[in-house]
């Protein structure tokens, strides 16, 4: 097995870091992958934002489902779909542009995960642990005013990255779902009850699915978060 292959079946994601501090030359790499991800039209319609103010950290960790490990990341990332700047270079060219839109957006949020990607990636081969935070789309009254966004742009994910510690070194990856649910040809395959069941065997029981509904699907978090989406989503 080729190295590449290698480290995307070993990376898993990492939520204690080592008290250790990132070289500048190890921060410049990750975040440099970032920019050579693949990016419609080569127009790289996201922004990265390097969070290092530690009150914005804490800030971020509380508004982000009350996580401290988060704040206590060397190294922050927020990816930001970013509609905004093309919108206003047209402007600025007198180019009498539309206003950005859904489909704009979804585009922009293909961009910005592609490039966070390429940071994962590039982090893992250097030795860096990382962690995507879904819920930096919570609470976004107060994450567009602790980190100043525009109208048309929406953080699509955040990236925490550190140096591992041994026990997360060692923890073993969750088990992923066979292919055979996952991989449709040439059309979406609707699957019956008992598969759509078999397909989670490999994680634990039915008792472990409803659970799962309860603790995620319809947890207090995660109807915040459909809300900020549907908030972010009126500007578009």
């Amino acid at each position: 097995m080729n190295e590449v292959l290698k480290q995307l079946k070993e990376r898993k994601s990492v939520r204690i870091f080592e008290e250790k501090d990132i070289p500048a030359t190890v921060k410049d790499e990750v975040i440099g992958a970032a920019f050579e991800a693949p990016t419609a039209g080569n127009m790289m319609f996201y922004t990265i934002i390097d969070v290092t103010d530690p009150k914005i950290k804490d800030r971020l960790s509380i508004l982000c489902d009350n996580q401290p490990f988060i704040a206590k990341a060397p190294l922050m990332l927020v990816f930001l779909a970013d509609c905004e700047r093309w919108y206003k270079t047209y402007i600025a060219a007198d180019a009498s542009p539309r206003k950005p839109s859904a489909g704009d957006l979804f585009l922009a949020c293909a961009d910005a995960l592609i490039a966070a990607q390429n940071t994962v990636v590039a982090a893992h081969s250097l030795g860096l642990g990382s962690c995507y935070i879904g819920d930096i789309l919570e609470n976004c009254e107060q994450i567009r005013e602790l980190i100043k966004l525009p109208t048309y742009t929406v953080p699509i994910a955040l990236v925490v990255y550190g140096y591992p510690t041994e026990q997360q070194l060692s923890r073993k990856k969750p088990p992923r779902f066979d292919r055979s649910h996952i991989l449709h040809e040439n059309c979406y395959r609707e699957m019956k009850s008992q598969e759509l069941l078999d397909m989670y065997k490999k994680q634990g029981s039915n008792e472990i699915i409803k659970d799962l509904c309860n603790r995620k699907y319809m947890s207090d978090f995660a109807l915040e978060m459909n809300r900020s989406v549907a908030e972010y989503l009126k500007n578009f």
